[in-house]
């Protein structure tokens, strides 16, 4: 399929999208939102991806909703079920709605983020499951300064990934905070100089694809996105249950073997 607003490529078993607007620091459009979830749905189904890289071209990751789409929105969009899929009785409800599809992609979802990171740009960050970023890269949630509200679910997402009282501040200044800061509290997992930072990301992904068992990866990241919505007897009878299943699989037999006979691993996902 082609493409107007992002690019799509794969590369050693790692699939990249990227958001293809860099005269406007790859504003959000709704052409961009549908061609992101098509692009996703692709790489979750091909067998010959591991791993998924999300990012922006030139200086930006997405530095927000398209301020031309924006002035000319019809409330009533808000609340259409156009973007909606069939509904997948299979997936969790949360994970089905507008954007919060990410977790229920069963293979890991890289950010890599390259630049200006904000509003719905950091609402498409904070769902892909590791982030890493440009030293030099500036956050902000934005929507309070547009007289909005924490929107897609990120009143949810962001506690969860930097604690309730730094998502407040974050909400409700809606100020510009850098890298550093970012990775302080834990919204980044590594920076990287600008220069080096699609090195390092495409080294992680390889690493996962080369390395790492998909059926491990896909079971460690439904057990990750159930955590909160279980006790913690709820999450140890569901590990149970999926350690016995890992132990009757190829892959676990692959695990042992490659590691008693010193050689890489033939990893194949069952």
């Amino acid at each position: 399929m082609s493409y107007q607003d992002i690019l799509y490529t794969v590369e050693h078993r790692v699939a990249t999208i990227t958001l293809n607007r860099p005269e406007r620091l790859n504003a959000w459009t709704q052409t961009m939102e549908r061609e992101v979830r098509d692009a996703m749905e692709q790489a979750a189904q091909d067998k010959g991806v591991g791993a998924i890289v999300l990012t922006g071209a030139g200086r930006g990751f997405c530095a927000g909703a398209d301020m031309d789409e924006l002035k000319d929105l019809d409330p009533n969009d808000i609340r259409s079920d156009s973007w909606m899929r069939p509904f997948d009785m299979n997936r969790r409800p949360d994970y089905q709605t507008r954007y919060s599809f990410y977790p229920a992609v069963p293979k890991p979802v890289i950010g890599m983020l390259n630049g200006a990171t904000a509003g719905i740009g950091l609402v498409h960050a904070l769902y892909c499951d590791i982030r890493f970023a440009a030293d030099t890269a500036v956050f902000s949630t934005s929507f309070a300064r547009r007289g909005l509200i924490a929107e897609h679910g990120l009143s949810w997402m962001l506690p969860l990934i930097v604690g309730h009282a730094n998502a407040l501040d974050l909400l409700l200044s809606a100020r510009k905070f850098r890298a550093d800061e970012a990775l302080s509290m834990g919204l980044v997992n590594k920076l990287h100089p600008p220069e080096k930072l699609a090195e390092a990301t495409y080294a992680y992904a390889r690493d996962l694809v080369d390395n790492v068992s998909p059926r491990s990866m896909r079971v460690i990241k439904r057990q990750q996105y159930e955590v909160p919505f279980q006790t913690l007897a709820e999450a140890t009878i569901d590990a149970n249950r999926e350690m016995s299943e890992s132990v009757k699989s190829e892959d676990f037999r692959e695990g042992v073997a490659h590691f008693v006979e010193k050689r890489a691993p033939r990893f194949t996902g069952n």
